[in-house]
């Protein structure tokens, strides 16, 4: 159930509490507004998603700078992305680059993502950083808030299902070293499963 929870399957969640007689160790509204956190990153909505972060739990990013920066950083993402390069700029100047005097770390993603204005169609951006326009870089940012949400929740992070597949993952590699033996195929359950997700 913990896989359901955690990833936002709220009704499916639901139906598997209901059919099999177990409670939750978690309110179904909070996952609810995970998904919908969720959705707004991944449509570029990056102040919709700091608003509601802040309306369930205001000290998720005031505790966690680099969640923030990483919020605002997409922020500035979508302004490049939109076209809006003279907002990008103002945003980065005002918002961002103090950031990035603070932390080595901040500034260096902060030079990269600022690469992205010196190209003009994402076609020709170079494969170092292009991964910065792709949809995977939204889900990334998602999935930080939402294992965020749930450390202030006091709940795993990841799925225990997630968990347990690197682990048969590193052991079935680690026996591979050392003897013959049918295969369970982890990697390509592992990469599936997270494809698929």
């Amino acid at each position: 159930m913990d896989y359901l929870v955690i990833e936002g399957y709220k009704s499916a969640a639901e139906e598997f509490s209901l059919e099999a007689g177990v409670q939750p160790a978690v309110d179904f509204a909070s996952i609810e507004s995970r998904r919908n956190i969720r959705e707004a990153l991944n449509r570029g909505d990056v102040q919709e998603a700091i608003t509601r972060v802040n309306d369930l739990n205001p000290e998720i990013l005031d505790t966690n700078p680099a969640l923030y920066f990483h919020l605002q950083q997409q922020k500035l993402i979508e302004y490049i992305r939109q076209g809006k390069i003279t907002e990008a700029l103002r945003f980065a100047q005002e918002e961002l680059a103090p950031r990035g005097e603070e932390s080595p770390e901040f500034l260096a993603e902060l030079e990269r993502t600022m690469a992205l204005l010196a190209f003009e169609s994402s076609s020709t951006v170079p494969a170092a950083i292009s991964d910065l326009l792709s949809p995977g870089q939204r889900m990334k940012t998602a999935g930080e808030v939402n294992a965020a949400i749930l450390e202030s929740l006091s709940q795993g992070r990841e799925a225990k299902l997630v968990a347990l597949l690197k682990l048969l993952q590193w052991g079935e590699s680690l026996l591979e070293e050392r003897a013959e033996f049918p295969k369970v195929g982890c990697k390509i359950i592992i990469f599936s499963f997270l494809v698929a997700n």
